[in-house]
């Protein structure tokens, strides 16, 4: 399956857009499901149909779908209640009914991103259209998943369960109850479920497509977003730019610096100029005078390559594409095994490649929007 992620600063127009890409491709007979995040119906307001917790039919080959993230928040929190009576028992709480319970922050991103799953797991599309919120929290919202499964591996390490038939003798050496089966079996449940998540966006169909309004507000958000995209090794696809005004529109200062903002863009992406309709597109009809892009089907993935330079200069290269990064705003940090990248305002804990975790890092440098990274062979590790 494909899968576009469309993304962009807020008050872009970016869900008019997914559901413009979403109706074009359904219209060239893709089976298409546009996915919503907004608690509002903003996805339905455009469709014309509106949308919410259960798939609804737009046309014969395009479904759209906005989670209910409330209720999914509920059923959570009742069955974590359920699983874990003991414990709540032992310490006297007061369990929480169903109805007075209230999504905490953070609920909505955790049900698009259980959707998302759903829905390559389905096999019943062949593009999945991904209305994102905008640019900061999508940035946040993708970077999840493996920062979750990070977290759980070094809270719950799978390994320690196979120590559960010590645990008795632990807790009273410990002096304190150690975690139960089913903590262990809920970590391993959440690992899965995130697991199939990060495959999904670190599939080489996914990429991203950015949606902007031209001018020096739009270029900034542009800017980092495809920065931070590029740290999650996520490919930007296209940008729509969109709302653009026509050349006779009287606010000649206006129509200048959206030209101008155009021309920029066009040197580093592939650009789409989305006309502006003087209104807020509502329909089939207004959604397919955006004239957006259509979907490639052949993509070109993103690389982190590692080049083997021993012979030459005794050294692997790391090459990080990290277009639009300074290097004032980077800093790089090695913990055993793992590489600490922050750049831009984003920070991202990698696993270095099996190859580099035998090596001392030798230097870096960062040209042309990518960070080489060079490692040389630790000697008491290299294999001779």
């Amino acid at each position: 399956m494909r899968t576009i992620l469309i993304t962009g600063p807020g008050g872009s127009g970016r869900t008019a857009v997914a559901a413009a890409t979403a109706l074009r491709a359904a219209g060239e007979g893709t089976p298409t499901l546009v996915l919503g995040a907004d608690r509002t119906d903003t996805l339905g307001a455009a469709l014309g149909t509106a949308t919410g917790p259960a798939p609804t039919r737009v046309t014969p080959t395009l479904t759209a779908w906005r989670p209910d993230a409330a209720a999914r928040f509920r059923e959570d929190l009742t069955a974590f209640q359920t699983r874990a009576a003991s414990v709540l028992d032992l310490l006297g709480a007061s369990r929480l009914d169903a109805e007075e319970l209230t999504p905490l922050p953070g609920a909505e991103e955790l049900s698009l991103l259980r959707a998302l799953r759903d829905a390559a797991l389905s096999e019943r599309y062949d593009l999945l259209v991904v209305d994102l919120p905008p640019a900061p929290q999508a940035l946040g919202l993708l970077a999840l998943p493996e920062e979750l499964r990070r977290y759980l591996r070094r809270l719950l390490p799978p390994e320690r369960q196979a120590a559960r038939a010590l645990r008795p003798v632990l807790g009273r050496l410990a002096g304190v109850p150690m975690p139960s089966d089913w903590l262990y079996e809920t970590a391993a449940r959440w690992d899965v479920e995130l697991a199939a998540v990060e495959a999904v966006l670190a599939d080489r169909r996914t990429a991203v497509r950015l949606v902007a309004e031209p001018g020096p507000a739009g270029a900034d958000a542009v800017r980092s977003a495809r920065l931070g995209l590029a740290l999650r090794g996520l490919r930007t696809e296209a940008l729509v730019v969109n709302r653009v005004l026509p050349e006779d529109t009287p606010l000649h200062g206006l129509v200048a610096q959206q030209r101008k903002a155009v021309a920029d863009w066009t040197e580093t992406f592939d650009v789409t100029v989305v006309p502006h309709l003087g209104h807020d597109p509502r329909g089939a009809e207004d959604l397919a005078a955006l004239a957006v892009p259509g979907v490639n089907t052949a993509p070109a993935p993103v690389e982190w390559p590692v080049a083997d330079r021993i012979e030459e200069d005794g050294v692997l290269v790391w090459h990080i594409p990290l277009p639009g990064a300074i290097r004032d705003g980077l800093d790089l940090v090695r913990r055993g095994d793992e590489l600490v990248i922050t750049v831009g305002g984003f920070r991202r804990i990698v696993a270095l490649p099996s190859a580099l975790r035998r090596c001392t890092v030798a230097g870096a440098a960062l040209r042309d929007g990518e960070l080489r990274l060079r490692f040389a062979p630790d000697p008491d590790l290299w294999p001779r």
